[in-house]
């Protein structure tokens, strides 16, 4: 190829193939810039442009997903990047029966955010961009108030309905939640085609760690729900992510994607080394743009560009970049693919 563009290499590196350079992003949340349509394309559209990004993953606001089931959030008191949980559409365990399949044009949260990709992909027109959408058992947990994660608790609610209430006690009514959830989330996932869309960065949060999920409840709660959102998003390259310590990312080698994103210096997981099949997505340590630590940073990014030399391989942050980055790491980050 005499000419590379950005969606080339996107294409090519996320096919299992090599491009004439590695592609690099990052991505954080603008918490004051999330709430509507409008201010979340803005951001986005001036945030990719300002450091030239290869590729866009889109930040929407944490609970996005969960809202379209009737959860409420104050958006005037955040904790991190979670606002404010007020009310959850399932306060017990025995209202998982209530949740239904949604259509994503009748849902405001989701139409919302449709028409941001539609703003995105006409402000970023060359630009592969792809929407972040959380895995069904991670939104079950946001919904019910309940942490997606071992080691967190959720912003505004003290006492959430335990884990065995929902998937001992009432483990039928979890089923039909997560079958109603990834319904949805697959109709939305075909609307987001429509809407620009180049595939998916798919969240699996804490939910792999196995003191939270073992492989016999991961493969039964995560796993068939996973597959129906994923097989909706075929048309694209997805990305998908496995969050926090203890991440497993080996256990989706036979997941329906083409990246594969974790912490690759968290507590149990491996490096960038790891025998995975998926294109793998990382190698700098988000939580150094913190301390804006340019030298770490540079560091990190010549050895991952190193190891992973002569292999299909996207640079990026292990995971969302924190609130208080500087321009300084950014730009340091963006320059590191051509040094």
């Amino acid at each position: 190829m005499s000419e590379w563009s950005k969606q080339d290499r996107f294409n090519a590196l996320l096919s299992g193939e090599l491009a004439d350079r590695p592609i690099v992003s990052g991505w954080r949340h603008f918490i004051d810039k999330e709430q509507n349509e409008d201010d979340l394309a803005e951001t986005t559209i001036s945030f990719t442009k300002k450091y030239d990004w290869d590729w866009v993953k889109i930040n929407p606001r944490a609970t996005y997903l969960a809202e379209a089931w009737g959860n409420q959030y104050d958006f005037a008191d955040y904790q991190t990047v979670f606002p404010r949980q007020q009310t959850t559409a399932i306060p017990t365990a025995a209202n998982l029966w209530d949740i239904e399949v949604i259509k994503a044009v009748d849902s405001a949260p989701l139409a919302e955010h449709l028409d941001a990709v539609r703003k995105i992909r006409k402000g970023l027109p060359e630009t592969p961009l792809i929407q972040t959408v959380f895995s069904p058992l991670t939104v079950l947990l946001f919904i019910v108030g309940r942490s997606a994660y071992v080691y967190k608790t959720v912003f505004g609610i003290e006492h959430p309905v335990t884990l065995e209430s929902l998937f001992k006690e009432h483990r039928a009514a979890a089923h039909h939640a997560l079958h109603a959830i990834s319904l949805t989330l697959a109709d939305y996932v075909q609307e987001l085609r429509q809407a620009g869309s180049d595939g998916l960065f798919y969240a699996v949060t804490g939910t792999a760690h196995p003191e939270l999920f073992d492989d016999d409840m991961f493969n039964e709660l995560s796993r068939p729900y996973d597959s129906i959102v994923l097989e909706a998003a075929s048309y694209g390259k997805n990305i998908l992510h496995t969050c926090g310590p203890y991440a497993r990312p080996e256990i989706f080698n036979d997941y329906r994607i083409d990246g594969i994103s974790w912490d690759t210096v968290a507590e149990g997981n491996p490096g960038l080394d790891a025998n995975l099949k998926a294109t793998k997505v990382g190698g700098v340590d988000h939580a150094l743009f913190a301390a804006n630590n340019i030298a770490q940073i540079k560091q990190q990014a010549k050895e991952a560009l190193t190891l992973m030399k002569n292999q299909p391989f996207i640079l990026s942050p292990n995971c969302a970049i924190p609130l208080n980055v500087t321009d300084e790491a950014l730009e340091q980050l963006k320059k590191s693919v051509s040094e």
